[in-house]
């Protein structure tokens, strides 16, 4: 198997520059957002799973793969797996004592992710942003941020597909002298606001930056303050689905251009 998957290159990054925090980071955004397939030792009975255990000198392991191929080439044999993110794998150990073992013998990207890493992965992700209101007075042009935050940033958007029409960070001074970053989500469903923002707040911690240096609102489409902030802002764009074809069957001889065969 030659593709690389997102996993192995950010590994790769990581191991090329053991000293810097933020390609670490990147690696563990990456673990938390993939989708992982974890060994079982038996099917799963409902939502009740049993992962395969394996003892080792440096502690308990449970193991990860982000291929199906990579899990039959480790396991040699049909076994029963778990399809799940990467965040709620590390949810489920938190605490445990039970570390992660990812790809192992099968890619580049193998290697054995401490219980105390697992338990910080999954504390970090448990961060919240918090809720503020506060009076724009005008947004301007983003300036000064790292190329870091708006990879991360664009990354994240990119999964959040549906979601929202668009994103736009801007610069923005508040009403009493405030000033600061906000990201701000335009025509965001109501029940995917709570995500969006989690996503961005994931963004901002993953990138290396400040807790604080970024803001996040929403606003409804028609609202003149959306105008405003895409005048200003650098757009992000959310894929969006596409919408459903109508199926019109085609009758012999109504397109001028395809007349009918005549037998």
């Amino acid at each position: 198997m030659t593709d690389e998957t997102p996993l192995d290159l950010a590994h790769a990054a990581m191991e090329a520059a053991p000293a810097e925090d933020a390609a670490r980071l990147r690696f563990y955004e990456r673990l938390a957002d993939a989708e992982l397939f974890l060994m079982l030792a038996a099917e799963a009975e409902g939502e009740q799973i049993s992962p395969e255990l394996f003892e080792t000198p440096d502690g308990a392991f449970v193991l990860v793969f982000d291929r199906e191929e990579r899990l039959a080439e480790f396991a040699g044999q049909a076994v029963p797996y778990a399809a799940l993110s990467g965040r709620v794998i590390a949810q489920m150990l938190a605490g445990q004592g039970i570390g992660l073992g990812l790809n192992l013998e099968v890619a580049p990207s193998a290697i054995l992710i401490p219980a105390e890493a697992v338990g910080w992965l999954n504390q970090t992700l448990g961060h919240a942003p918090d809720e503020v209101e506060a009076a724009v007075e005008m947004f301007t042009a983003p300036k000064g941020l790292p190329e870091a935050l708006l990879t991360a940033l664009d990354a994240k958007l990119a999964t959040a597909g549906g979601l929202a029409a668009a994103a736009y960070l801007a610069g923005v001074r508040y009403a009493g002298g405030g000033q600061g970053h906000l990201l701000g989500f335009v025509g965001a469903k109501e029940a995917a606001q709570p995500s969006l923002a989690k996503a961005a707040s994931e963004a901002l911690t993953f990138s290396g930056i400040e807790a604080g240096a970024m803001d996040v609102a929403f606003f409804d489409a028609d609202d003149p303050a959306a105008a405003k902030l895409a005048r200003a802002g650098l757009r992000f764009d959310l894929p969006q689905p596409q919408a459903p074809q109508e199926y019109r069957p085609v009758t012999p001889g109504s397109d001028p251009d395809k007349p009918p065969r005549l037998k």
